[in-house]
């Protein structure tokens, strides 16, 4: 998601009308993701990026604007929520979307389950009467407000005359309700409730319900409302609703099935959509069916054997580079299989060595935004990640909070600061930056290493008159594309959780662009400069001894069979944060309640404090977990839990702030502790309450687990990959330009090879290839492997619509875009028969 900006806010009631903003990102109701606040705006710029795996199932993505309130709670002043089936629509493109009004009305998510029957009785006096029985069995995913849900359910019968019958007009429509149930918000109800529909007496029982339409039962609903029970004096909370017509129940006496509950229409629609301002937003949403490994072997194959191809360019690695429209989407997903399967460096190398022989000057190498470049960029995110957390992240922390002037352009000056002083505080920095940076080639990861070792023999090779081209290969990736750009947007590279604000993001742009400089080992410094203020300051760093220090880090950093481990020794931060967590019971009176406590993760240990700082209250080392696992819902009624498992059977609960946060803390734990000797293969996947287990109802606190634990995640720390997956979305990108596939195999291409003229082929004209018998061959294999792929998944589309059933649990009556794919699957099923 790339949040960017609000514009036209409504203004503030008070006399400056200004607002302090911030921006939240939901899954439905779960805040997921919050931008830093602007102050003092009513278009406020944001521009932060967030990327999350989803882990759950979700209706809405919504997105809040809220007013920083000092006194009070934040106020909400709208929000835009985009349903999951509608978010193709907006596929990787800014969009406009005008703010909607919040009420509890338009806050609704989760569903009913509920059961329905219509049965006859005869009286004493021969009347025919209709008695309703609605049972009321359990809801899910109801939301949370303010903190907490302690749900119940009102059940109204409501007749023809009047929109509702309610108690005072009509006795026997009485509004029925539920037992309240504390702190869920998937309550258990299992109530029913009976409701007497009196006939005339001239019913004739043989028609049974089969009545014309003027038959008040016909008219007739029944109302399902959910409320949550509060404390306050405002009265209970609506949590949403749902009408059903009693004349569906004429085909059928019973009817039992799940349905999404809906908002109640009270009259809002006819605020102006466009009073609350508007939202611009890019969201990039995929979401691949993933088969078993098995099916993807074919076509994984003829991808893993790129690197062996010769020449390259008739590689199917290659060959996905250049049928995509950009190279960036073949390069993420490329890069992820390689790294995966351990095959990065080799195939960097050949397309690396096939670039240099095409480069005609040294002075341009590696500086197009070709395959090998997307790929490289891609790795070094990757796989550098920690490296860069470890070299930068303690002075970017500094520069963001200590805030000293640095501008250094007299015309940005602001008044009472003084040129010289903030030279030298720019210098101070720049100096310290570079320090830590030539510093730290120890610390590169190993796999960036070779990469750089390919480089730098492919380019020497190539231009063996220029004694600086092993250089200037190597630096055009670490300087130009790593460091950087991490200098000069911390936020996404996770170096900082924000944009900066537009002081610091001055200074550190300032920094990047003198880094960048001293990193290119160009000839003429100062003439890189268009501005000639940063030329003046360029000249601090004129020394031989900075081109010394570059030379001698990227030496390092190049120089091939590097493999000493000993960069482990300094504990690396892998994440941290705030959490609430149980009591262990160490004390043996001890209260075992939830306290909220500072997280840190190194690779070395797993602490928690009372507060950032701190000394530690507890501090597990890595080799003592023994699993991570999520901790079912039932144990303590909260959401988002996990646990840490110790010798002894020792257990750590924790809950973390929303679903990704939780997902995100049990990945880590996981990877760092992934080697442990003594890992568990069974684990409890509830609490020990009450004197025994709650999932297998074991009675000893020391039986070994009731459930497989689980595993397969790979122990580097950096990379979590699913190769299958990565595998599916390679499919799915040839899938998408098959088109271009085909022509790139037609005659014209492989046969040929001619090269094309006119508008309409001059997207193809652009095509490497060098050998096109090799070509012609991948490009079959590939068509025949995502031909395969494409039967199975139109497959599991027919088997998965024959086995689906509207109003079950996963498939509740209500959801539009399952309506929308029913009449589709019966159309392509009527089409095929």
């Amino acid at each position: 998601l790339s949040l960017g900006e609000a514009k036209n806010l409504p203004t503030y009631p008070g006399p400056n009308k200004m607002r302090d903003c911030y921006c939240t990102v939901n899954l439905d109701q779960e805040e997921v993701f919050r931008t830093k606040i602007v102050e003092k705006s009513l278009c406020p710029f944001y521009g932060e990026d967030f990327y999350c795996e989803i882990p759950r199932t979700f209706r809405h993505l919504s997105f809040y604007i809220f007013d920083r309130d000092v006194f009070r709670r934040d106020s909400i002043i709208g929000k835009v929520a985009i349903q999951k089936e509608d978010l193709q629509k907006y596929h990787n493109r800014d969009t406009w979307f005008q703010l909607q009004h919040v009420d509890a009305d338009s806050e609704v998510q989760g569903k009913v389950h509920l059961e329905l029957r219509l049965s006859e009785v005869i009286t004493d006096t021969g009347v025919v009467c209709h008695k309703l029985a609605t049972r009321v069995l359990e809801c899910q995913g109801l939301p949370i407000v303010n903190g907490q849900c302690d749900p119940y359910a009102t059940v109204t019968l409501a007749g023809p005359s009047r929109q509702v019958l309610h108690i005072q007009e009509l006795p026997f429509y009485e509004a029925k309700k539920t037992k309240v149930k504390k702190k869920t918000n998937n309550p258990h109800f299992d109530e029913v409730f009976y409701f007497e529909v009196t006939r005339p007496s001239s019913y004739n029982k043989k028609s049974h319900f089969d009545i014309e339409d003027v038959d008040e039962v016909d008219k007739m609903e029944i109302r399902v409302d959910l409320w949550n029970a509060s404390n306050l004096k405002f009265g209970d909370e609506f949590l949403g609703e749902l009408r059903l017509p009693l004349k569906f129940l004429r085909q059928s006496s019973s009817y039992e099935a799940w349905y999404f509950l809906q908002p109640r229409d009270n009259g809002n629609k006819s605020l102006k959509p466009d009073d609350l301002g508007s939202l611009r937003l890019n969201v990039v949403y995929t979401e691949d069916h993933v088969f078993s490994s098995d099916y993807y072997s074919p076509l994984r194959d003829v991808l893993l054997k790129s690197a062996d191809v010769e020449p390259v360019s008739a590689s199917a690695a290659h060959i996905l580079g250049e049928v995509c429209r950009e190279k960036q989407e073949a390069a993420i997903p490329l890069v992820r299989l390689f790294l995966h399967y351990g095959r990065i460096v080799p195939f960097i190398s050949a397309i690396a060595n096939a670039e240099v022989k095409r480069t005609q000057d040294p002075n341009t190498i590696f500086r197009g935004n070709s395959l090998t470049s997307k790929c490289i960029d891609e790795t070094m995110k990757l796989a550098g990640m920690h490296y860069l957390q470890v070299t930068l992240k303690p002075i970017i922390d500094e520069i963001c909070q200590v805030h000293k002037p640095c501008e250094i352009d007299p015309v940005k000056l602001k008044d009472g600061e003084n040129l010289e002083n903030n030279r030298e505080n720019l210098r101070q920095y720049v100096d310290r930056i570079f320090t830590v940076i030539t510093k730290s080639g120890v610390s590169c990861p190993t796999v960036m290493c070779d990469i750089f070792f390919s480089l730098r023999e492919s380019a020497a090779k190539r231009f063996q008159g220029d004694p600086d081209v092993r250089y200037t290969a190597v630096s055009s990736f670490i300087f130009l594309r790593f460091f950087a750009p991490a200098i000069l947007s911390p936020n996404l590279f996770q170096l900082t959780p924000h944009h900066p604000d537009p002081q610091t993001s001055r200074t550190l742009t300032l920094i990047s662009k003198t880094i960048q400089t001293l990193g290119s080992l160009s000839k003429s410094k100062s003439a890189n400069f268009k501005e000639s203020y940063m030329a003046t300051f360029y000249d601090y760093f004129n020394e031989q001894k900075y081109a010394d220090a570059v030379k001698n880090f990227l030496d390092l950093i190049s120089s091939s069979g590097r493999r000493d481990h000993k960069s482990i020794e300094q504990p690396i931060l892998l994440k941290e944060g705030f959490m609430i967590k149980r009591a262990q019971g160490r004390k043996r009176f001890g209260m075992k309640n939830f306290k909220k406590r500072w997280f840190r993760l190194t690779n070395h240990e797993f602490t928690y404090q009372k507060s950032k700082g701190d000394h530690p209250l507890c501090s597990i080392p890595i080799e003592n977990i023994l699993a991570v696992e999520r901790l079912e819902e039932e144990s303590f009624k909260m959401k988002n839990m996990f646990q840490v498992i110790q010798p002894e059977r020792r257990v750590l609960y924790i809950q973390a702030n929303n679903c990704v946060e939780a997902k995100d803390w049990i990945d880590i734990l996981t990877k760092v502790s992934q080697c442990n000797k003594k890992r568990l293969t069974v684990y409890h996947p509830s609490a020990y309450l009450n004197g025994h287990w709650l999932c297998c109802k074991a009675t000893a606190d020391n039986t070994p687990g009731c459930t497989p634990c689980t595993g397969g995640l790979p122990a580097n720390i950096q990379l979590d990959i699913d190769g299958d997956r990565e595998t599916e979305r390679i499919y799915s990108l040839f899938n998408l330009y098959m088109p271009k596939l085909e022509k790139m195999q037609g005659e014209k291409a492989c046969g040929s090879k001619s090269v094309y003229d006119g508008p309409e082929e001059e997207e193809y004209s652009t095509f490497i290839i060098d050998d096109p018998k090799e070509t012609y061959k991948t490009l079959k294999l590939i068509i025949e492997g995502v031909a395969t792929l494409e039967q199975e998944h139109a497959q599991y589309k027919r088997d998965k619509f024959k086995k689906t059933k509207y109003g079950s649990q996963e498939h509740p009556i209500g959801d539009k875009s399952f309506q929308t794919y029913i009449r589709q699957q019966s159309e392509i099923s009527a089409h095929s028969i």
